[in-house]
């Protein structure tokens, strides 16, 4: 993949997934039939002007003109979508993921936010558990202890309960950032 700002990078990986079911399908949508109900699901989740967006792209649009209306992370993935339609080369490995150290410090500034009574915190919040939850393995145990977090819980051994290695790693760099937040 091309080297990115680290920011964008991060969202790239972090929507690995959706990026090459577009690219496959802006090639042939009958490799990815699963897309309107990934599509739908992101629209419910409230990626509504990404999904104008990848339809546009679906059906044929090139142009500069598919930023418009974008937010900063829209535009990143709708970028990385225009790039791997022109250059797989460029695509990232959807079985790479996000950063977890990265992970831990975004997911912690909206913990921590949320605690506080933010209400955008807690909508984002809320947002992101449903999509953890839908990701499967350690990402749905994720999804379960947000609220936990959100509430106080620091306990490793009861947060980290069922994970695996990578959910007991994302989990602590979670409880180390929210360590550091909550000292300021």
């Amino acid at each position: 993949m091309a080297s990115l700002p680290e920011r964008d990078e991060q969202i790239v990986h972090a929507h690995a997934g959706l990026i090459h079911r577009v690219v496959l399908a802006s090639h042939d949508r009958g490799q990815v039939p699963d897309l309107e109900e990934v599509l739908d699901q992101a629209e419910n989740n409230g990626w509504v002007q990404l999904v104008v967006a990848v339809r546009r792209i679906l059906a044929g649009a090139r142009g500069e003109d598919l930023m418009h209306g974008l937010d900063d992370e829209d535009r990143v993935v709708v970028d990385a979508i225009l790039r791997g339609i022109q250059d797989p080369s460029t695509l990232p490995d959807p079985q790479a993921g996000a950063d977890p150290a990265m992970a831990a410090s975004g997911l912690a500034s909206i913990i921590h936010a949320a605690g506080t009574g933010q209400s955008e915190a807690l909508q984002w919040a809320a947002q992101m558990a449903e999509q953890m939850y839908q990701a499967g393995g350690d990402m749905t145990r994720l999804s379960a202890i947000i609220r936990p977090m959100i509430n106080g819980e620091r306990d490793r051994g009861r947060l980290t309960r069922g994970m695996g290695e990578q959910g007991r790693q994302l989990v602590d760099g979670i409880l180390e950032e929210l360590a550091k937040l909550e000292e300021q």
